[in-house]
């Protein structure tokens, strides 16, 4: 049976037997001798995208990983980075130490900021996380034409990622193209405003292959 840790676009946690190409956390949310999440869904502000593979080290997934033994990090899966950016995540200095670099320069051109510590940064993005409590901006249909490649929308819970002016349907899967935007009607911000600042500077997150 599948373990409850793989995140959609909204940044709830699901128990599905799709993993992606990505992993990550928001600290220790597992008890590792059930393998089950706790009440709480973070316990750090610092909501990460990391390598599903790095330098070789092995994970017993949602165990016990931690030197003294204890559970270590909630090891949490994404469909690919549009997701995880979706969801309020951002690139791990530790094992993405470049694309954090990248992401950290756009991010502080977008936002307006000088040198952002990384502290800076998961503050803005706790504030806007749908799953840490953000409220979705309604989008008018100017400002949805002028969102980058990469950010993601939604319409009746359903969740679309924008490409070439196209949306794709998100699931757990890939995604299905669903025409142009236009159609979906009336739509609401689903990527955090910062992190669609950041795309717009140039960020360029890594997709699904399962892309429309």
């Amino acid at each position: 049976m599948p373990l409850q840790n793989r995140v959609d676009p909204f940044g709830e946690i699901h128990a599905v037997a799709a993993r992606g190409l990505f992993t990550g956390n928001r600290g220790v949310i597992h008890d590792p001798d059930t393998k089950t999440l706790l009440k709480r869904r973070w316990t750090t502000k610092a909501w990460l995208i990391c390598e599903c593979e790095f330098r070789g080290r092995k994970r017993e997934v949602m165990g016990r990983n931690a030197p003294s033994g204890n559970a270590g990090w909630t090891e949490l899966f994404f469909l690919d980075e549009v997701t995880a950016l979706a969801a309020g995540h951002r690139p791990c200095f530790y094992c993405r130490r470049e694309r954090a670099r990248e992401f950290s320069d756009c991010f502080a051109a977008g936002n307006g900021l000088l040198r952002p510590k990384v502290t800076e940064i998961d503050a803005v993005l706790h504030e806007q996380r749908l799953a840490s409590g953000g409220i979705p901006r309604q989008l008018t249909s100017e400002e949805a034409a002028q969102l980058p490649d990469g950010t993601m929308v939604f319409h009746d819970g359903v969740a679309y990622a924008l490409r070439g002016k196209r949306a794709l349907r998100w699931s757990f899967e890939g995604y299905a193209d669903a025409g142009p935007l236009e159609r979906l009607g009336a739509l609401r911000l689903l990527t955090p405003p910062a992190t669609v600042a950041a795309l717009q500077r140039g960020y360029e997150p890594v997709w699904s292959p399962r892309s429309g």
